[in-house]
């Protein structure tokens, strides 16, 4: 039963925002690359990329990831992270 009320919990907690401003992204492969190394993390529910205003929209759950996390992962992929 308390199993059940931890989940509850977690699931109930709000989810963070943050965007973020990304330079170098120039192309659709570009996008694909961000959004690909940030969706496969645990925390992570939704990303946003959008190239033409080089901004990476994230809703995320704080206990889980943190936005330098996030910041690593995009540079890990070749670009980077100004705001």
């Amino acid at each position: 039963m308390i199993d059940i009320l931890n989940s509850y919990k977690e699931r109930s907690l709000p989810m963070k925002e943050v965007t973020l401003k990304v330079q170098g992204m120039t192309c659709g492969h570009c996008v694909s690359s961000v959004k690909g190394a940030l969706d496969v993390v645990d925390g992570i529910s939704d990303v946003e990329v959008k190239l033409e205003e080089g901004t990476v929209h994230v809703k995320y759950d704080e206990s889980k990831v943190n936005v330098d996390q996030m910041k690593s992962l995009i540079d890990d992929q070749g670009y980077d992270v100004v705001a």
